[in-house]
């Protein structure tokens, strides 16, 4: 008796131990989604300093964003089949290491374009993250925790768009834009020991084939209707959230003539419209996918489309967490979806999801830096209310495939 009771002390032990270990691997794959994806909003508050430092437009200063996420995309689609062959764990490590190297030399360059080639070469390092832990998630967690697992790591991707911009102001602010990057390559340092310490290795695939595999995996994959339905809904997301704090930042200053602290203050109201994001599992649970992703995506339009017609400071905000809110829940529950739709090529499908969804974070700035010379800030958002409601309309096209 007394040593069935010890064995089963054991066995719970073991257990706790177990979750422990899983919570902390969430944790940290939370925390580098956050870091890493913060390097692509940190240069939206700076695109005034870098435009004053290297006497260029500011159209032209906020280059310095999309080049970023423009290559963060295409290496998505690189560094997805090369984690099959060399481990998700050891890609996440040389990305993180070779940031921590990069990152600094941002902070003293002194030629415009070398800072827009370097940019892009971050983005492309950084793409290293995404599609390996995604991978890595996947493999190491039970379908019962997959969805909690990609919620939080999708909460660290969105959380990066408000706290990658208030770090950038704060620390531009306090010292100068050039420090923005240097810190970074500490955190990137500091984060790259947590990992080779605390996470575990996972399976190495080696697969010699895996780029050629995936290609003809994407081939199958943009035929389905279904996930071409959501790859409509993808590109509007990042595009819209990007985009509108893009705009949100000119309005904020020319219309209600805020401080720069005072920006500060009001995108940080954002992170609030976070908190829903990982309990996104429970509600697709509860609620089921569709309703969910129909729910996120119509907080999202009403959001942007209140910011076009409000003029009152204090309901911006409120509406812009709303906003925010919408797009937190509706990114992991369409990772969700298509990881469901694709079947046995999810791997690849989420992929190739992350891939348009940071074509999207390209588009967004540009987008709106074409619609503010046309039209006023009302009008711009106006206009990407209209491109998340043809996301919205597309999601009620999305039907599983009989087969």
């Amino acid at each position: 008796m007394k040593r069935w009771l010890f064995l089963t002390n054991l066995s719970a032990l073991a257990l706790e131990k177990k979750r422990r270990n899983d919570s902390l691997i969430i944790a940290i794959l939370f925390w580098c989604g956050l870091v890493v994806v913060s390097s692509l909003y940190v240069t939206i508050p700076l695109v005034s300093a870098i435009s004053d430092t290297f006497k260029v437009k500011p159209d032209q200063a906020a280059w310095t964003g999309s080049v970023f996420s423009f290559f963060y995309a295409i290496g998505l689609l690189f560094f997805g089949p090369l984690s099959f062959r060399y481990g998700r764990k050891q890609i996440i490590l040389f990305g993180l290491v070779s940031l921590a190297i990069l990152s600094p030399l941002l902070g003293i360059i002194h030629n415009f374009l070398a800072l827009v080639f370097l940019r892009g070469l971050q983005g492309f390092i950084a793409s290293t993250f995404a599609p390996s832990a995604l991978a890595y998630i996947v493999e190491f967690f039970s379908i019962r925790k997959r969805v909690t697992a990609i919620s939080f790591v999708s909460t660290g991707f969105l959380t990066a768009g408000i706290t990658g911009q208030v770090y950038s102001s704060y620390i531009s602010q306090v010292q100068n834009w050039h420090a923005v990057f240097y810190y970074l390559g500490v955190v990137y340092l500091v984060t790259a020991i947590f990992v080779a310490l605390l996470i575990p290795k996972g399976e190495n695939q080696n697969q010699e084939d895996s780029l050629k595999k995936t290609i003809e995996q994407m081939a199958i994959i943009v035929k389905k209707k279904p996930l071409i339905f959501c790859y409509m809904i993808t590109v509007t997301l990042l595009l819209s959230f990007v985009g509108m704090y893009t705009a949100f930042g000119n309005y904020l200053s020319t219309q209600f003539n805020l401080t720069s602290q005072q920006i500060l203050s009001v995108r940080s109201a954002g992170i609030i419209g976070m908190l829903l994001c990982p309990f996104v599992g429970r509600f697709v649970e509860r609620y089921g996918v569709y309703r969910v992703l129909r729910g996120g995506l119509s907080l999202a339009v009403l959001g942007l489309a209140f910011l076009g017609i409000s003029s009152n400071l204090n309901l911006l905000i409120i509406i812009s967490v709303v906003f925010v809110t919408g797009i937190s829940i509706t990114v992991p529950t369409l990772i969700s979806l298509v990881g469901q739709l694709a079947g046995t090529l999810r791997g690849t499908a989420v992929t190739l999801y992350t891939f348009i969804l940071f074509i999207g974070a390209t588009l967004g700035p540009i987008v709106v830096t074409l619609l503010l010379k046309k039209g006023t800030v009302p009008f711009t958002f106006g206009v990407l209310a209209l491109l998340l409601g043809i996301g919205l309309i597309s999601s009620y096209a999305i039907k599983p495939e009989r087969t």
